[in-house]
């Protein structure tokens, strides 16, 4: 037997120093810690949905109501109108009685603000689900109809459901809103311009911002009184105030006579 046999070599040393070392124990997991990554993973799941309920709400929502918007557009079976500016008249407009029920759709509202491709459905009635979540615009009901002497009140989301009102805060003075009254059976289809005069925000209990005249209640309107008033949550994603557009009616046309200069302008 050699020498090289009988001394230890390297590798059974540090077999040796290693077996001689505590192994170290591996941390039990307490029931505290497993409730703790438990509530993190369902925190992250939360998120996910919650990201995906915004996602859902700000842009499928929006896709889902233009179309449906755009159908009930074509239910009013408004006709091409005549491309030439049709006469401007100032003296007292025709007005359509108001729809009895809720959600009947009487006519549409154009901006050109807010594009050329902008026509949107008005119902009667401002219930969230009935009207302003499928229709998009929803008249308050009681307040004036387009053209008549008082104010015809109007309210619209400026978020999610087609965001009708989503450009509410870009108004400026002197702004054209087109409302076209729409009514096959009482063969009824006349244009009202109103020019915008002022906006404000107030708080959700200024209920005089849709009086018959504007803040002040309790006034009796004139022939000179033909308001409109639109009306949106503000800032965006909260209902803490409301944005406020004002505007006064400038002139009525038959829309068999033509189209208002103000679109035949955005058209082009």
């Amino acid at each position: 037997m050699t020498s090289h046999d009988t001394l230890p070599s390297r590798r059974d040393a540090r077999d040796a120093t290693e077996a001689e070392r505590p192994r170290r124990r591996r941390p039990r997991q307490t029931v505290f810690g497993a409730l703790v990554a438990l509530l993190a993973e369902l925190l992250i799941i939360a998120g996910a949905g919650t990201g995906l309920y915004v996602v859902w709400t700000a842009w499928w929502t929006d896709v889902v109501a233009v179309n449906e918007q755009n159908e009930l557009v074509k239910t009013l079976e408004q006709p091409e109108t005549k491309q030439a500016v049709g006469t401007e008249h100032r003296d007292d407009a025709p007005v359509l009685s108001e729809p009895p029920g809720m959600s009947t759709v009487f006519g549409t509202m154009q901006i050109p603000r807010f594009g050329a491709d902008y026509t949107r459905p008005i119902g009667e009635g401002t219930d969230r689900e009935q009207v302003l979540n499928t229709i998009g615009l929803g008249h308050y009901q009681d307040t004036a109809m387009p053209g008549a002497e008082g104010n015809f009140a109007v309210a619209g989301h400026r978020v999610t459901y087609g965001k009708p009102l989503n450009q509410i805060a870009e108004m400026q003075d002197g702004d054209s809103i087109v409302v076209r009254v729409t009514d096959a059976e009482q063969d009824f289809d006349v244009w009202y311009v109103y020019k915008v005069t002022d906006s404000q925000i107030v708080t959700p209990d200024k209920i005089e911002t849709i009086a018959p005249v504007p803040n002040q209640p309790g006034v009796e309107p004139t022939a000179d009184d033909r308001w409109l008033t639109l009306t949106a949550c503000h800032p965006m994603w909260s209902a803490a105030e409301r944005y406020i557009v004002h505007a006064k009616m400038d002139y009525w046309m038959q829309a068999s006579d033509g189209t208002p200069k103000e679109l035949s302008e955005t058209a082009k």
